[in-house]
């Protein structure tokens, strides 16, 4: 049984279909990269794992269990219960400006733990966070930085932020909305080599939609190429990138 499956997913706004019968799974650990031309849907789907917009239909399921049937109506609070399952990391940091590095990364984990202190569940105190976040800041290579704030760091070193913030709110799938958009040539390199060391040192499962072929190619067990909200072709890094079969995926890959 794979850990992650997602079932015919469909998804509509204002009438118009934007994901049409999405189905793919993933095991634990397994990195996927989505691919496509911008409008393809990927951004659409990712934002419907994070329960950012709902899929109309189809279902999500993590380790056997069913957390989304669109057919069901959800209550927010299941929602945002549901959230935690996938760590999202956006495209614009969305760092707090008034806290350093350290806080930026404990305050969700923070918010989280005063929540269940609240409800006299187990949890987890400011010394415990702090250690952990100091553990997951070192890991993504900003363990010098935990001082300084955002208008202090360069774009990667945001991103990395960014990341170590998504990481320890343990999500049970990490995703990345196009994490290199906004960077130059060498800062992508860096964000890139950051994920990398993710995939090793972490063993997470993984998400990413990128229009970085090189890197989709090398970290990537699976691949998704999207285009008109549907999947066109889908398998391994090797199939997709050395031996792609559709006419619409070798011409993708032809324009970069």
């Amino acid at each position: 049984m794979a850990y992650l499956e997602i079932n015919n997913l469909y998804k509509s706004i204002n009438k118009k279909e934007i994901l049409k019968g999405i189905s793919f799974d993933l095991n634990q650990g397994e990195v996927l990269s989505i691919i496509g031309k911008s409008g393809s849907g990927k951004t659409t789907l990712l934002r419907c794992l994070n329960f950012l917009g709902l899929a109309t239909s189809g279902t999500i399921s993590i380790d056997g269990n069913i957390i989304y049937d669109g057919n069901e109506k959800i209550k927010e609070k299941e929602l945002r219960k549901k959230r935690l399952r996938f760590g999202l990391v956006f495209q614009s940091f969305n760092l707090f400006p008034q806290y350093n590095v350290l806080k930026n990364v404990m305050l969700p984990k923070e918010l989280r733990e005063n929540e269940k202190k609240k409800k006299k569940l187990d949890y987890k105190n400011t010394e415990e966070i702090k250690e952990e976040a100091l553990s997951i800041i070192s890991k993504v290579g900003l363990i010098d930085k935990i001082n300084n704030y955002p208008h202090e760091l360069s774009g990667g070193e945001k991103q990395r932020v960014a990341i170590a913030r998504a990481i320890i709110m343990e999500p049970d799938i990490l995703c990345f909305d196009e994490p290199t958009s906004s960077l130059d040539p060498l800062l992508t390199q860096e964000v890139l080599n950051v994920i990398n060391d993710i995939k090793k040192k972490i063993n997470k499962t993984m998400i990413i939609v990128t229009h970085e072929m090189e890197f989709a190619h090398k970290i990537s067990d699976k691949v998704i190429f999207m285009e008109s909200g549907e999947i066109v072709e889908s398998g391994s890094s090797k199939d997709i990138f050395e031996q792609p079969k559709s006419k619409k995926l070798q011409e993708f890959l032809a324009s970069y």
